[in-house]
């Protein structure tokens, strides 16, 4: 196998005792790097310590990960006017948090026969909505519920 030191200097090719033993002598591991290579790649390490310095690096690159959230606000075809408002002041709150808003109005019964009822709740948010979200896709129904998806604007400095 071709060895490597822990400065990155190549050793040769030596076989496996010679380099557990040169390993031993330093105090540290003999770790397979490449194990396809012909000859196959030690490389002698302290490998502990390697593997803090693995998690370390996977925690700082975890930290700066964003994660989007979404949130979910449900109307009725039949909402009244002050539950919209208080609606469509939660939906801009959550917009100015940075998140995604799922808008939902659920049909039930025959409210289904009055598709329209829902598309003007939707008409209305969105022109109520046009300063501070975009929409992210067409509203579709999905069942008995008519969605759509808004996402803060960006705005320009």
């Amino acid at each position: 196998m071709r060895v490597v030191d822990e400065e990155g200097e190549q050793l040769g090719v030596l076989d496996r005792n010679e380099a557990l033993d040169i390993a031993r002598e330093r105090g540290l591991d003999l770790v397979e790097v490449a194990p396809s290579a012909r000859p196959p790649v030690c490389r002698i390490m302290d490998y502990g310590k390697f593997k803090y310095e693995e998690t370390k690096k996977a925690k700082r690159a975890k930290a700066k990960q964003t994660q989007q959230r979404v949130k979910v606000i449900k109307f009725r075809p039949k909402t009244e006017e002050h539950d919209y408002g208080f609606k469509k002041k939660h939906i801009i709150e959550f917009l100015e948090e940075g998140a995604k808003v799922k808008v939902v109005v659920m049909f039930r019964g025959r409210e289904m026969a009055h598709l329209e009822l829902g598309q003007r709740i939707v008409e209305r948010l969105l022109d109520d909505l046009k300063d501070v979200a975009m929409l992210d896709d067409d509203p579709r129904m999905e069942g008995r519920n008519l969605t759509l998806m808004v996402s803060p604007r960006k705005t320009q400095p």
